[in-house]
């Protein structure tokens, strides 16, 4: 259990990491539109699910490696990676009422619960 959390926040250390100097790069270009974290919750996608399609077909991986990059590196790139796995996985289930329930409810929750934390303290 402690080595697999260490391997958890070791590759969420590079994937923020990572997020951040790719939202400072894309950053540059200030028009309004926040480029960063659109680039990298797409970028996020796209290797989130590279990866589950590549290290399901591999039986031999190391639960640890898969551990590393998906979980540890693709949560700390962005979690909306995970959340957009998880909601294609209620797809793939035929589970389409809790698929929108989730999908849904994590957008207008989550917009909610910043602005609550926001507009609470400021």
């Amino acid at each position: 259990m402690i080595k697999d959390i260490l391997i958890v926040g070791i590759g969420s250390g590079i994937g923020g990491i990572c997020r951040y100097l790719i939202s400072l790069f894309m950053s540059l270009d200030r028009n309004g539109f926040p480029w960063g974290t659109f680039a990298v919750n797409v970028a996020g996608c796209l290797l989130i699910g590279t990866l589950w399609g590549l290290l399901s077909r591999f039986q031999n991986v190391s639960p640890s490696f898969s551990l590393f990059l998906m979980v540890g590196f693709c949560g700390g790139f962005t979690t909306f990676s995970t959340f957009s796995k998880e909601g294609l996985t209620m797809l793939q289930a035929n589970n389409y009422i809790l698929f929108s329930l989730y999908i849904i409810g994590s957008v207008v929750l989550g917009v909610m619960a910043v602005a609550l934390g926001y507009y609470t303290t400021k």
